[in-house]
């Protein structure tokens, strides 16, 4: 429980140092917060990464709240246990490197799909009701930034698919590069 608290934690800190993309849309900020979940995930099961998820969100909530009446903590949650749980489950099969790069590459792309519905379905539309916002001055704003995007398909198409394969690519070269080097100490401090 101290190993997920921990990771969770570290989790929530990543959360806050963000960085937007110079060619995404405005509201898409890059961490590397699903890196503890990951790590977490194939070092202690998907319940533990599951609950990694969770103590990551407390964390962020505790200390800046939610700006969007908690569906983009809701999103983040859906978002981020579609990049692990593939992973994991896979890993967990056969723990190899290569069972933990197909994961990797299958949860990467579950997660792009989950975010891709839940954007869709859900952020943007709240963001449009919450922010007092039509979708046109939202697709208007992205389109200045990519002018690809011309509704909200085509901002899924050139601004969440490749948001979420940059970002979750990215956590998985650091996953696959140290996971190994850090398994051993992570799993005697959890005491398996």
């Amino acid at each position: 429980m101290a190993l997920i608290g921990i990771l969770g934690a570290l989790g929530g800190i990543l959360m806050l140092l963000k960085t937007p993309l110079p060619f995404m849309p405005p509201f898409m900020d890059f961490d590397l917060a699903a890196l503890p979940e990951i790590i977490g995930g194939f070092a202690l099961g998907p319940i533990a990464a599951v609950l990694i998820i969770i103590v990551k969100l407390l964390v962020k909530l505790v200390i800046l709240g939610t700006s969007t009446a908690f569906v983009g903590e809701i999103s983040n949650f859906i978002v981020s246990c579609a990049y692990v749980l593939p992973a994991i489950l896979i890993y967990d099969h056969q723990k190899s490197k290569k069972s933990a790069l197909t994961g990797m590459i299958i949860g990467t792309l579950v997660c792009t799909l989950a975010a891709v519905i839940s954007n869709v379905y859900m952020i943007i539309p709240f963001y449009t009701h919450m922010m007092n916002l039509s979708l046109e001055a939202i697709i208007e704003m992205c389109h200045a930034v990519c002018p690809l995007v011309n509704n909200i398909w085509t901002l899924a198409l050139f601004g969440v698919v490749p948001f979420n394969l940059i970002k979750c690519g990215v956590t998985s070269i650091i996953t696959f590069i140290v996971y190994k080097k850090i398994s051993v100490p992570l799993k005697k401090f959890a005491g398996n």
